[in-house]
């Protein structure tokens, strides 16, 4: 089978992007896995689908999300502004003007063009703990926030994130017995200043670093606020080098209106036979 790709990176996590408006591609997990492998594939920590919304009055596409070893996620925040930018590529928004709406597994994302860059909000947070211990063999019990931003994060500040063995580290916390059954992903936060961290994110279904996680992002930049004080909105460094920036609405305890902000671009285009 021939499929025609975009390859895209919202700061540097990279998607394989499929333009499926005609209901025609049907993908198993390996074949998803093997388009998103480094090696052999396209490379990506991702596959996003563009498709019509199952209710065309509330939404404009559907995105379907697929971590990099076939499985499907609810959500994906870097990913949700590469599928915005990508519907832009395609021409697919002439008619809705700055901002579109998709669905995805998690609710209705409503994404904004500004300039080159893509501002997402996310669906309502849920699950927010400000405090949970966490047992690991490499480092004892651990102290980590905890949030679903849709798709769940446990987010552990340190004092220097370089320092931090994330392969060995953030892989106990994704498969921890306390984030059963499903597990979590495990993000790592260093304050930097008044209104800005620096996050590092093991990624579940990528099971390995990825240069950059919106949702983690998001998650961490909420705990930082909630539990440290920093000032938002949040500027987010990210292991790809590129500044996230993150607001959200605070009324009491109840946090809403999370809006993710960055760079989303196109890598390049091809084709590829897919087994």
């Amino acid at each position: 089978m021939k499929l025609s790709f975009t390859k895209m990176t919202g700061a540097g996590n990279d998607f394989v992007m499929l333009d499926n408006r005609a209901c025609t591609t049907f993908l198993s997990a390996s074949q998803i896995a093997f388009l998103c492998d480094r090696h052999f594939g396209v490379g990506g920590d991702g596959l996003l689908l563009l498709e019509p919304p199952a209710n065309p009055e509330a939404a404009d596409f559907r995105m379907r999300y697929y971590n990099a070893d076939g499985s499907e996620a609810d959500m994906c925040g870097n990913g949700a502004r590469c599928f915005a930018q990508f519907a832009r590529h395609l021409g697919a928004t002439k008619s809705l003007g700055d901002s579109i709406k998709f669905e995805t597994l998690a609710g209705i994302i409503s994404a904004t063009y500004v300039g080159n860059e893509v501002a997402i909000v996310l669906t309502a947070p849920h699950s927010l703990e400000r405090a949970k211990a966490v047992p690991t063999r490499s480092a004892g019990e651990i102290t980590v926030g905890f949030i679903n931003t849709g798709v769940p994060h446990a987010v552990q500040f340190v004092a220097d994130v370089e320092k931090i063995d994330i392969r060995t580290l953030g892989a106990e916390v994704r498969y921890n017995e306390v984030f059963k059954p499903k597990g979590t992903n495990a993000n790592f936060a260093q304050i930097t200043g008044p209104d800005s961290i620096r996050v590092r994110t093991y990624e579940r279904g990528v099971e390995d670093e990825t240069l950059a996680c919106g949702t983690g992002v998001s998650a961490a930049a909420v705990l930082a606020h909630l539990v440290h004080g920093v000032a938002k909105p949040v500027r987010v460094l990210v292991q790809g080098k590129s500044i996230l920036t993150v607001d959200f609405r605070e009324e009491g305890s109840e946090i809403s209106n999370i809006v993710l902000q960055g760079p989303a671009l196109v890598v390049f285009t091809g084709e590829i036979e897919c087994p």
